[in-house]
């Protein structure tokens, strides 16, 4: 027989701050280096020419100019392509 008593539920715990995710400047936007364009959990946008992407996969603009996004085709590791956003500063 087991003595471990039975646990109560917690109720008062579901209070946690929003992660502030999300595309911060949109197409057409001008940008100067080192900008958010997209904060972001894992990589479901992706990098282009003129930004770079960090650790917390944030996608920054790496110099000044004009933001654009495309769609493209990213392929996986098993050789399937996947839809994908580029964002690009230009």
């Amino acid at each position: 027989m087991s003595h471990v008593k039975a646990g109560g539920s917690s109720k008062n715990i579901h209070n946690n701050a929003g992660a502030r995710l999300g595309v911060k400047r949109f197409g057409g936007q001008k940008v100067s280096a080192g900008e958010v364009l997209v904060r972001q959990t894992g990589a479901t946008k992706i990098a282009g020419p003129g930004t770079y992407i960090s650790r917390n996969f944030t996608i920054h603009a790496k110099q000044a100019g004009v933001v654009t996004f495309k769609k493209v085709k990213k392929a996986a590791f098993t050789g399937r392509t996947h839809p994908r956003t580029q964002v690009c500063v230009e």
